[in-house]
């Protein structure tokens, strides 16, 4: 199994044992403010997509890892849009609600960037951010990420428009 280790959490492969978890995320609606989803998945299509999961990056240019604590998996790491001609790719995160608040974001966000500079070589991680998730704002921000960018009211919330936030750590 592919993983890779950090002193808190590691980050491995998605397992076929992670489906039904996968199915209870991604079916949340509270996920779907931050995840863009706007549908329910089916358990069969998330089966699927674990099933043919790709850990070749430079072919699909990303790569979805489950963060894993001491055998039980917390959330999620997203790589996506990987460049490897540019050197950087974009990065969001899901810790599961009962799991918050005990380090593990920062943790694999940690984990995170280290693969990336070390592994793929990148020079730059980004991530775009709603300006009203203040909890990951803060995340990021403790993990070095630096505001480069504002885009106008960018996402439709049930309250109205909010602002999307481009963060952006480059090494």
């Amino acid at each position: 199994m592919f993983s890779i280790d950090g002193a808190k959490c590691r980050l491995r492969a998605l397992e076929p044992s992670d489906v039904e978890l996968l199915y209870l995320w991604e079916n949340d609606p509270e996920v779907w403010s931050v995840s863009g989803t706007l549908a329910p998945l089916s358990l069969e299509r998330i089966a699927r997509f674990v099933e043919e999961q790709s850990y070749d990056i430079y072919a699909t240019r990303q790569m979805r890892l489950i963060v894993d604590v001491e055998g039980v998996a917390v959330g999620s790491v997203d790589i996506f849009e990987f460049d490897p001609s540019n050197r950087r790719f974009g990065i969001g995160i899901l810790i599961y609600s009962h799991e918050r608040r005990q380090g593990y974001a920062r943790a694999a966000i940690e984990v995170t960037l280290r693969y990336g500079v070390e592994v793929l070589g990148v020079k730059q991680v980004w991530a775009s951010i709603a300006a009203n998730n203040e909890p990951s704002v803060a995340l990021f921000e403790s993990c070095g990420f630096e505001q480069c960018g504002r885009r106008r009211a960018w996402l439709r919330t049930p309250d109205g428009y909010v602002d999307q936030l481009e963060y952006q750590r480059v090494f």
